[in-house]
């Protein structure tokens, strides 16, 4: 029996760049699942995005593998080199926040999600993850820590240093500088139009003793997912003051900042490489609810 991809439509070439289409994954004749590939202009040239599905029924007969692995000639023909795909994870397959995705099939018998276990027979690595917590009660803050709003004028070198960060990140997954910079700058325009004082958004400052140890920023608006009420976009202590505690108070102020803002789900992204930053997330109770994997296209 021959596995293949069908086109269900033309191909989609937005005006302002990257390019889209869809697939039917067929059986012979037979329909058993679908391909969504994408090439979005934000994130460069180099990047292409997949999303597979195959019919329950229709799983562990390899179908999604070489489902897969023709999506990603087609990346290739678009010119990508590298390739990012997903993996949510169901209610009952959500995983604390510090545990690492099993790779095979058992892992301390614990069976990994059908995708994650699908992805690593064909190469992918772990990227990232979306993790999520459900907000009841406001904590307490650490004796002597306290937050306050960010002001205007602190706006300015708090956004430069968060921006220099980001661009450098994007220029080392293969973007040029230009690229990085135009992206920093949709971003701003998007998310914090008018700086500190935008709407849908909350700047804050965590303080120690009264010095400025750190700072938060939460989105309440065009979320990257739409199972959360509130984002987590940056974190940030200052480097003379990290392992003091002030990640994990960050974390519990901005619990209250969302529950006062009427959000009662907070979401967040962080990078698989980033064990320090799991495990504190963990410990506060956030579960993982989907996993992103990448992989480059030789």
């Amino acid at each position: 029996m021959t596995t293949t991809l069908r086109p269900t439509g033309p191909e989609s070439r937005p005006p302002e760049g990257g390019r889209a289409r869809a697939y039917e994954i067929r059986v012979n004749s037979r329909p058993v699942g679908t391909v969504h590939l994408s090439r979005a202009p934000e994130d460069g040239p180099a990047l292409g995005r997949l999303r597979l599905y195959v019919q329950p029924a229709e799983r562990r007969r390899g179908r999604g593998a070489v489902a897969a692995l023709a999506a990603e000639e087609v990346l290739r023909g678009w010119g990508c080199t590298r390739v990012e795909a997903s993996v949510p994870l169901t209610a009952g397959a959500e995983a604390p926040a510090g545990a690492e995705a099993p790779a095979g099939a058992e892992t301390g018998g614990e069976r990994a999600p059908a995708g994650v276990r699908l992805l690593a027979a064909l190469g992918y690595a772990e990227r990232s993850s979306h993790l999520a917590k459900p907000l009841h009660a406001r904590p307490a803050l650490p004796t002597g820590r306290a937050v306050r709003p960010l002001a205007g004028a602190e706006f300015d070198a708090w956004w430069e240093e968060g921006a220099a960060t980001f661009v450098a990140g994007l220029v080392e997954q293969g973007h040029s500088r230009e690229q990085a910079l135009a992206r920093s700058a949709a971003v701003r325009r998007t998310h914090l139009p008018h700086g500190a004082a935008s709407t849908g958004a909350a700047l804050r400052v965590l303080t120690c003793e009264g010095t400025a140890v750190g700072a938060i920023w939460l989105g309440f608006t065009g979320l990257p997912r739409s199972d959360v009420r509130a984002w987590v976009y940056d974190v940030r202590v200052l480097p003379g003051r990290r392992g003091e505690g002030h990640g994990r108070a960050l974390m519990l102020a901005a619990e209250s900042v969302c529950l006062d803002a009427g959000a009662d789900r907070l979401g967040l992204n962080v990078f698989a490489d980033n064990t320090p930053a799991r495990r504190l997330y963990g410990s506060l109770g956030y579960r993982t609810v989907e996993r992103h994997y990448l992989k480059t296209l030789l």
